[in-house]
């Protein structure tokens, strides 16, 4: 009895040893995570099922296509960073197949002809180019991510043609960009009530599958063993 009491504790400190690495801005993490829980919770959920409810899933596909399609170009400029041009041109084949026979993205012709979605943004990029992940960390409305990765984020978000474009009015942009927010929303009702259901604890839930998914991303899908110094 002893040696197992002794085995949980020695397994307690290495979790909590863990855990100090990884998230040593834990309590503020959490606190901008129960942030985000209750806007979520009040806001944007609600927005997002009434959006659901009212428009058909076919409308719901093409405005999750569109958003998609012209992503592909932010998607194909970081392949090319991470000196992966065979998955570049995929993305621009993408981009200009289901802008064109697929009516400006609304529809994923692309797909259906053999050109697979990649999912790349510049926090990969950076973890490509060797950039350490540094602290996680919990960023209002946006949630999980960390050091590298809100560097990241930043220049995807600098560079993204829906927020940047001239060809819209700031009122347009905030309308558009609004409707992707709670179109994607939308599109994750149901994985979010797969996770309310699973987790003990959503906030760790969340975190450890962030950094394991992320990753995978930077690594595709193959990472090598994690380092005990990590």
């Amino acid at each position: 009895m002893f040696s197992v009491i002794l085995m949980t504790g020695c397994a307690t400190t290495q979790q909590n040893e863990r855990v100090a690495k990884i998230d040593p801005f834990e309590p503020m993490n959490r606190a901008v995570f129960s942030f985000n829980e209750a806007a979520d919770d009040y806001v944007i959920k609600p927005i997002a099922q009434a959006y659901k409810f009212v428009l058909p899933e076919f409308v719901r596909t093409g405005v999750t296509n569109f958003f998609s399609n012209i992503n592909d170009v932010l998607i194909a400029a970081n392949n090319l960073l991470q000196a992966k041009p065979v998955e570049a041109a995929s993305d621009i084949g993408r981009f200009l197949i289901n802008s064109t026979i697929g009516v400006l993205g609304l529809f994923d012709v692309a797909t259906d002809m053999g050109l697979d979605k990649n999912r790349e943004d510049f926090g990969q990029t950076l973890g490509v180019w060797g950039i350490s992940d540094g602290p996680y960390i919990v960023l209002p409305f946006f949630g999980p991510s960390n050091v590298r990765d809100t560097v990241g984020l930043v220049v995807d978000i600098e560079t993204d043609f829906m927020i940047n474009t001239n060809k819209l009015n700031s009122d347009e942009k905030i309308a558009v960009n609004a409707l992707r927010v709670i179109n994607r929303r939308a599109d994750l009702l149901d994985a979010g009530q797969l996770l309310e259901d699973a987790a003990f604890d959503k906030y760790s839930f969340m975190r450890d599958g962030y950094l394991q998914r992320r990753r995978n991303q930077v690594y595709d899908g193959n990472p090598p063993p994690v380092k005990e110094e990590d």
